[in-house]
């Protein structure tokens, strides 16, 4: 009887638990708009960064993390919202679709839930919202695309919005004292790509020591090993096979098993065997015309010795990433057999030479067969700054790869927001019913971005997006927020620009999230599954 009248038989299984209408809305609304409140103070280029920090007891991985990358941050925490992990997803997306971009299109989602929420508490249908958030999407994706400017027609003046986006994006990172440096170097590394879908031609070796300043591109491909004792250090005119078999066999490994001879003999015949069976398979690889032989595995002193006496280079044990990379940047197959040599590929690079990064001696292939692989060297003063300036360098990276493929930029520093916002409150006028007041929360949404640029610089953001909305509504469309002063600028001339692929991501990502999760009216927690033996 008591249940009845509590509200009707249960259906839920025992533990399981349900929240409905405004209760629901209200938990999936907090959720995502405190993920936004969290990575909000690192946005920009005065953001603030994070320490993440492991559970005790995760060993090796278990290390530190400072970072102010809105990705890194959010796959690293533990959510148990169902909102804040539609949030967490979106910005995963960002970073995989453009690299960049990863804080703006959460903060930016998270925005326009707080508006939306404000219209639900006024008793506004959820779908009246949606269907005002898509008209005022609409109209943002007009402006936008309006905004955009393309010069990929023209190599000399692409190059140079190359570097601005490129500058544009380090600002917000560890690495933007020294931001021409890196834009430089990342832009030189895209270009050499020539348009190629494949930035694994780009290699990234961190090594401690010097400053972030002394990193340098060099062009070719750098492998972290060194050149076996006696070989060569260096060599002309390579070719190259790269495979991934045992050459250890030398080593008897009869001595662990269970054999029984009638003398030391017969030991010595199997051992033999072994060797001739070795000697056999470096005959079979000397054979396909190779003057380089680089393995996966360890190469022991058997095989390495022949390898010497038949004048070929045996380079052991490449890290598996590098063996994969190797191969495509020198145009060769990985070969684990060795019986057809007329179908084996081998890699071509103009020459092999043993080079030193730091105290660490690496191997160097220049003019290698796909030219357009280079290698970016970092240094650093700790692996946490190496690791951060890693991560800052990737969203450099990425961004300008997508550029090079989707030529149009857009001007930044919150100039695109608030063009989108203005247009979206005059074409509110056009519209009859309650949408205007959804797709005014949009236009507010959209400028919260300059106005929490401006906060985590340090400066009155109320003064300066009131001087950035006069200017718009002056006309002047390519101005945006300057922080180095702390005013209401031109972008134009101070070069800050941003990928417009990027850019309409993020809005378009943002808007799907919030629709998606101001839809929702219901959550239903399933009840944990019960462990066997009833613990």
């Amino acid at each position: 009887m008591h249940r009845v009248l509590a509200g009707g038989p249960s259906i839920l299984k025992e533990n399981a638990s349900e929240e409905r209408g405004e209760n629901a809305r209200l938990q999936a609304f907090i959720g995502a708009i405190a993920i936004g409140d969290l990575v909000k103070s690192t946005l920009g280029p005065k953001g603030m960064d994070k320490i993440l920090q492991p559970m005790p007891g995760q060993g090796a991985q278990g290390q530190a993390t400072v970072t102010n990358d809105g990705a890194t941050i959010l796959k690293s925490i533990w959510i148990d919202n169902p909102a804040a992990k539609i949030l967490v997803d979106i910005s995963k997306t960002q970073d995989a679709e453009c690299g960049d971009g990863t804080t703006s299109v959460v903060v930016l989602a998270a925005e326009m839930l707080r508006n939306a929420q404000v219209l639900v508490e006024q008793k506004m249908h959820p779908q009246v919202i949606i269907k005002g958030y898509r008209l005022a999407l609409a109209t943002a994706r007009e402006t936008l695309e309006a905004m955009a400017q393309d010069n990929g027609s023209d190599p000399v003046a692409f190059r140079e919005d190359l570097l601005k986006i490129a500058r544009t994006t380090l600002s917000s990172k560890l690495l933007k004292h020294e931001k021409d440096h890196f834009a430089t170097l990342a832009v030189d590394a895209v270009l050499r790509l020539k348009g190629k879908p494949n930035l694994d031609y780009i290699q990234v070796i961190k090594k401690p020591g010097a400053s972030l300043k002394d990193s340098f591109l060099e062009e070719g491909f750098i492998l972290e090993k060194k050149i076996s004792v006696g070989h060569p250090k260096l060599l002309n005119d390579c070719k190259i096979l790269v495979a991934n078999c045992q050459m250890d066999t030398d080593k008897i490994k009869i001595y662990g098993a269970r054999v029984k001879t009638d003398s030391f003999e017969a030991v010595a015949e199997i051992e033999k065997a072994e060797k001739d069976k070795m000697k056999t398979k470096v005959e079979k690889i000397c054979k396909h015309g190779c003057n380089v032989f680089i393995n996966r595995q360890l190469v022991y002193n058997y095989p390495d010795q022949l390898f010497k006496d038949n004048g070929v280079m045996a380079i052991e044990h490449s890290d598996f990433e590098g063996s994969e990379r190797l191969a495509a940047v020198l145009g060769a197959d990985i070969v684990s057999t060795f019986d057809n040599p007329e179908q084996v590929k081998l890699g071509q690079c103009s020459q092999i030479s043993e080079m030193l990064i730091g105290e660490d001696k690496v191997i160097k292939f220049s003019g290698c067969s796909q030219g357009e692989a280079c290698t970016i060297i970092l240094r650093g003063a700790s692996t946490h700054i190496l690791d951060e300036a890693e991560r800052s360098l990737h969203d450099a990276l990425a961004v300008l790869y997508q550029t090079v493929q989707e030529t149009r930029v857009v001007y930044g520093g919150g100039c695109c927001e608030m063009a989108m916002s203005k247009a979206i409150m005059e074409k509110m006028g056009q519209v009859e019913g309650k949408e205007q007041m959804a797709m005014e929360a949009f236009g507010k949404a959209l400028q919260q971005i300059p106005t929490i640029l401006a906060d985590n610089s340090g400066y009155d953001s109320a003064e300066l997006v009131g001087q950035l909305r006069a200017a718009h509504a002056r006309g002047q469309g390519s101005y945006g927020l300057e922080f180095t002063t702390g005013r209401v600028a031109d972008m134009a001339p101070l070069g800050i620009m941003e990928s417009f692929r990027s850019k309409i991501s993020q809005l378009c990502s943002a808007a799907e999230a919030a629709e998606m999760i101001i839809r929702v009216d219901d959550i239903i927690k399933n009840a944990p599954r019960q462990r066997e033996g009833g613990m």
